[in-house]
């Protein structure tokens, strides 16, 4: 009964009281975080390794069981380590003990798997490490489709304009497209060319790489100018490639073009994306675990009509799902296609 005389006594004191925890509740409701699935820290960090070419059981013996020596032997609170081994393509994951700081850990594989690159098999590039997040879901596809360029150049504008567009986007994260074809010059050899000459593959590869260098130039000072220096140490273009020599087989210089055939070409494709019977490419859009779902698509759709603009000619940019039509929809305790008939569920 205290509470109650205290009340009677003070009654602007209570009626304050109660203005503010109503203030401050509203201002907490308008800015809590709106989203379909909550924030899950799980300590989680998978590492990608990725050496093209490799056999499975070499990718294991080389990469694989080297980087878990490694890891376990210097990073801290580890509670478990699993790993995958694929043609080219090693995957390992470190679960670590509930509490561990995922920051230090994340510093620690980092510094570890770098460290040991040096006793990798040569020309391996640094691994990819993820940090894995349960919420860390698809909330948004962009379809790319276009009937005057080729797989080629819709892949790289997917993945070094769009991407490059959509990067100052807070709490984004975007893999590489599905389906396009990655752009590479391709050199095909002829074994028969390359056995009447008396050369190897190996030496035609080692040519590529003798004459495809990225040097410094510098300058050149004459008198009181000075001149930029450039050097034709780099094929500007697929065909130039042709132009480089191989080996000098009795006295006469074999070329590029006498034992194989450049083109412009791309890599081995894994993934096939259509619109309409069209090959494209499809971005898919994640949020990071602490980003809001509405505010991403919010802003990704703020920018969107920019992005159009500065598309090339024939290339189309459609919104193909969209995630916050159901976070809105499940908020206000209506149907998707209520809400927004253009949407359809993931499937």
């Amino acid at each position: 009964m205290w509470i109650v005389r205290l009340a009677l006594k003070r009654p602007y004191t209570f009626a304050v009281m109660a203005l503010l925890i109503a203030v401050l509740g509203a201002t907490s409701v308008h800015q809590m975080r709106t989203d379909i699935f909550p924030e899950i820290d799980i300590t989680v960090i998978t590492v990608i390794w990725t050496y093209k070419g490799m056999e499975t059981s070499e990718v294991e013996q080389r990469i694989t069981t080297y980087s878990e020596y490694a890891i376990t032997s210097n990073v801290n609170d580890i509670k478990r380590v699993e790993s995958q081994t694929l043609n080219g393509v090693a995957v390992i994951r470190i679960q670590f003990h509930p509490g561990a700081d995922i920051g230090t850990a994340m510093a620690q594989v980092t510094a570890t798997t770098q460290s040991i690159r040096a006793l990798m098999p040569p020309g391996i590039q640094p691994p990819v490490i993820v940090r894995f997040n349960a919420s860390s879901v698809p909330i948004l596809q962009i379809g790319l489709s276009s009937e005057t360029m080729s797989e080629e150049e819709v892949y790289d504008y997917g993945l070094y304009i769009l991407r490059t567009q959509l990067s100052t986007v807070q709490g984004l994260t975007m893999p590489t497209p599905y389906g396009g074809r990655e752009r590479q010059v391709m050199v095909d050899i002829d074994q028969h060319l390359l056995q009447a000459k008396g050369i190897s593959p190996k030496e035609v590869a080692d040519a590529i790489n003798a004459y495809n260098l990225a040097y410094p130039t510098g300058v050149a000072r004459i008198d009181t100018q000075e001149y930029p220096v450039t050097l034709n140490n780099t094929p500007l273009t697929p065909a130039r490639f042709n132009e480089i020599p191989v080996k000098v087989v009795a006295g006469a210089t074999i070329y590029m073009r006498d034992v194989a055939q450049v083109r412009d070409g791309g890599s081995t494709q894994t993934t096939v994306v259509r619109r309409n019977g069209a090959r494209g490419a499809l971005v898919t859009l994640l949020k990071n675990g602490k980003a809001s779902t509405l505010d991403i698509v919010k802003q990704v759709k703020a920018i969107m009509p920019e992005i159009r603009a500065a598309a090339p000619a024939g290339l189309r940019i459609d919104l193909l799902f969209d995630q916050s039509v159901f976070v809105t929809a499940a908020i206000g305790g209506s149907s998707p296609r209520a809400s927004s008939p253009g949407c359809s569920p993931p499937r």
